[in-house]
């Protein structure tokens, strides 16, 4: 066996979700939807030390046109966008919601991206609510949970492919979301 190849590489292995939770909370068309469809994303938890992962994936976002609005209580301005208190503090659209915050508050996010009119929330890796998951659903959001939001990007635009990641897709098509 080669670099990339066996069950190490298996994205399914990532994730804590039963496999029936997998097909709700880690759906293939739902993931590519918000990709295409939800261009300015409120992260909630952006931290400005950029050693951090929000931050390395928040300008990842930037890099390929997302607007990233940053809603940090302790922060002013991050990666060069006002950051907010609270969800219900920023004055402009939000499509998606990204939570970089624990568990616990889920719940009290998920009522906030609801009460704004967000299309989406999104939990990013190891941070499972499913209560808060199960509340998104019923009020008609897309919901994402136990994946990072860069990670699936660069699976969907081929990136992934190269560093030997098994993405579970089977395509010729490199790069771009030109055909989602």
């Amino acid at each position: 066996m080669g670099f990339g190849e066996g069950i190490s590489c298996d994205i399914r292995l990532n994730t804590a979700l039963t496999e029936q939770q997998r097909e709700l909370y880690q759906n293939t068309e739902v993931i590519r939807r918000i990709l295409s469809d939800c261009r300015t994303v409120a992260m909630v938890g952006l931290s400005s030390d950029r050693y951090k992962a929000s931050y390395f994936v928040a300008s990842y976002l930037q890099a390929y046109g997302y607007r990233v609005i940053p809603v940090n209580p302790s922060a002013d301005v991050i990666l060069g966008e006002r950051a907010w208190p609270d969800l219900s503090s920023v004055p402009d659209k939000v499509d998606l919601v990204d939570v970089f915050r624990p568990a616990r508050e889920c719940p009290a996010f998920t009522e906030e991206a609801i009460q704004i009119g967000a299309r989406a929330i999104w939990f990013q890796l190891r941070i499972i609510n499913l209560e808060a998951a199960e509340r998104a659903l019923q009020a008609g959001l897309y919901v994402v949970v136990d994946r990072c939001v860069k990670m699936e990007h660069g699976r969907f635009s081929g990136g992934l492919h190269e560093a030997g990641f098994n993405t579970e897709l089977i395509t010729s098509k490199r790069g771009g979301f030109s055909g989602l």
